[in-house]
């Protein structure tokens, strides 16, 4: 994609990236299992790995790192299910930590902003959220839109590993990459910047209110 981006002659050019977590947690760091023999979160970390593609072959890039997508609600497993006594829970290992989150479809609109400010954002690493939410205020907003009680479960990062879907070591990774480094990884996602790029921004209530009839509660 660089290689034809740089042979196009394109005038700015938008990476949709994420951190590579190896700044943080190198391979040889045993908090986190390594997976695939040379990633911490693989998403996160062949992202940012391959921000390297784009800067050295000098495009006129900006790198735009992303957040959480509240859509992962809908379409991934991660919305409210009903435990044993028929309670509505989300799981997820972040403690008391906050989760910058955001819905996929301001994603575009910070990005279409980005380009139309031009100049202003080449060479630059812009990071985006539409709010930093704790697990309990995320299932409070839940609660509130679906009429119904939903509980946040707070798992520890190597139980959420554990529950063996696809992809459960690299988000329960993920997970914990994100509560460890809770501060590096909010503070990066200054919600005034993904606001002055997209003023109609949704907070997770917003988006609630526009899709809690596609929450596949089970």
């Amino acid at each position: 994609m660089a290689q034809a981006a740089k042979k196009a002659g394109i005038k700015h050019v938008i990476w949709s990236t994420l951190e590579d977590t190896r700044k943080w947690v190198p391979l040889s760091d045993n908090r986190m299992p390594t997976l695939m023999e040379k990633y911490k979160v693989p998403h996160f970390d062949a992202k940012g790995e391959a921000d390297a593609f784009f800067t050295d072959l000098g495009l006129p890039v900006t790198l735009l790192r992303t957040s959480f997508y509240w859509d992962n609600l809908i379409y991934f497993g991660m919305g409210p299910k009903k435990g044993p006594d028929g309670t509505l829970a989300i799981t997820m290992p972040m403690g008391s930590r906050k989760l910058p989150g955001m819905a996929a479809e301001d994603i575009g609109k910070c990005a279409y902003s980005i380009f139309k400010r031009g100049q202003e954002f080449i060479g630059k690493t812009i990071a985006i959220a539409g709010e930093h939410l704790t697990g309990t205020q995320m299932a409070a907003a839940l609660t509130k839109a679906l009429g119904q009680k939903v509980i946040y479960n707070a798992v520890p990062p190597a139980v959420y590993r554990g529950f063996g879907f696809p992809g459960a070591e690299d988000l329960g990774n993920m997970f914990q990459f994100n509560h460890d480094f809770e501060q590096d990884y909010c503070n990066a996602r200054n919600l005034d910047v993904a606001r002055s790029l997209n003023p109609s921004l949704q907070t997770f209530e917003k988006w609630l209110d526009q899709n809690k009839g596609r929450l596949p509660l089970e």
